[in-house]
């Protein structure tokens, strides 16, 4: 008998017709033997409607509120799949993340996930019955609030929870077949790849693909978990997400971002700690930085370019202008209108040309 984390993503749950087709599922892993554990995402744009209607309420929501709002959606699903389920003739119960002893740190909205005791769902497991979790949230056990866990939350308490239960696999469903060589609506003859290795993964995922979030796949590959992306609306064979895989392609994968923009600190001083003091800065108001470009020195001055989220501009190019004169620099200019592509793979490193066939393509 096989332990089976499943999670559906909100569009392989966003009506009835779907959660019923996601049951049917469930029920059939569940009568092959397998104890099964789903987690599930708010149905549809319920996320989305949520926050609409808060910021018509109050264009600055308490964060906290904004949580206890949020996980509304989740629990719906979870009851609905539960009632669906039996239904089908399943014993199943939900659980919210906090029963399911999901414990989080005290970030509201970004929440990070410290432990997960998962008692109520063992002892559900033990007795043959389904057990369907509310994804991205959990519990700060320091505040006892409930906690939102941000971008791709619901992949990471899947397969944060496939890790605590010793699960044997984490399959990820979603509305597309697998993962591919590129995004398949940009590049319509993209590649469905097979299998995939957590590394290449992780960059797919960290420069800019949208089929699995980065932390998730950190978890999968921190605790050995193999994850399974498969299509919520057919039976075929999906991506495994392993530790490793036959072969090693020269490219196995490209991944583009469009959601970034550029800012650019031009004529600064080129001595030790100048960039430190700068990129300092922007840590303290909370802004990420991906990528770093530092022009070639001359006469001691040089250019320090740098990429962040397009949401976190405004605040990027008023923290660099307000640096401006403390670094020393001449002027700081700013880019919304860039995208990142990037290329994945293993073989890349034993294999001249590919940077030219990239700017050729």
């Amino acid at each position: 008998m096989a332990l089976v984390v499943q999670k559906f993503g909100g569009t392989s749950v966003a009506d009835a017709a779907r959660m019923q087709r996601v049951a049917s599922r469930v029920a059939e892993t569940r009568r092959a033997g397998n104890e099964v554990v789903v987690v599930v995402s708010a149905m549809g744009k319920t996320t989305d409607d949520l926050i609409a209607l808060a910021d018509r309420i109050n264009a600055e929501p308490p964060a906290r509120e904004m949580d206890m709002l949020l996980t509304a959606g989740e629990r719906i699903s979870m009851a609905l799949l539960a009632m669906a389920l039996d239904a089908e003739g399943i014993d199943a119960v939900s659980f919210t993340g906090s029963q399911a002893g999901i414990l989080t740190d005290t970030a509201h909205g970004a929440a990070k996930i410290t432990a997960i005791t998962g008692e109520r769902v063992r002892n559900a497991l033990d007795d043959g019955t389904v057990v369907i979790v509310a994804g991205f949230q959990g519990v700060s056990p320091e505040t006892r609030e409930v906690t939102t866990l941000g971008r791709g939350g619901s992949d990471a308490s899947a397969v944060a929870l496939a890790a605590a239960l010793g699960a044997d696999v984490c399959e990820i469903y979603t509305d597309v077949d697998g993962v591919f060589t590129a995004d398949p609506r940009v590049v319509p003859d993209a590649r469905k790849l097979d299998e995939v290795t957590f590394e290449e993964m992780l960059e797919l995922a960290a420069h800019g693909s949208r089929v699995l979030m980065a932390r998730s796949v950190e978890f999968g590959r921190r605790f050995g978990i193999p994850i399974h992306v498969r299509s919520s609306f057919n039976d075929r064979a999906g991506t495994w997400v392993k530790e490793s895989t036959m072969e090693q392609a020269i490219i196995s994968g490209i991944a583009h971002d469009t959601s970034e923009a550029k800012v650019t600190v031009t004529d600064v001083p080129d001595t030790p700690g100048v960039a430190a003091d700068l990129f300092e800065l922007l840590a303290e108001e909370s802004v990420n930085v991906d990528m770093i470009v530092q022009n070639v020195s001359s006469e001691g001055r040089t250019d320090i370019s740098f990429t962040v989220p397009e949401e976190a501009l405004s605040v990027a190019e008023l923290v660099a202008t307000r640096a401006r004169e403390q670094l020393g620099a001449a002027s700081v200019s700013v880019d919304a209108g860039i995208a990142k592509v990037s290329l994945v793979g293993a073989g890349m490193k034993t294999e001249p040309g590919v940077a030219a066939r990239l700017f050729r393509a």
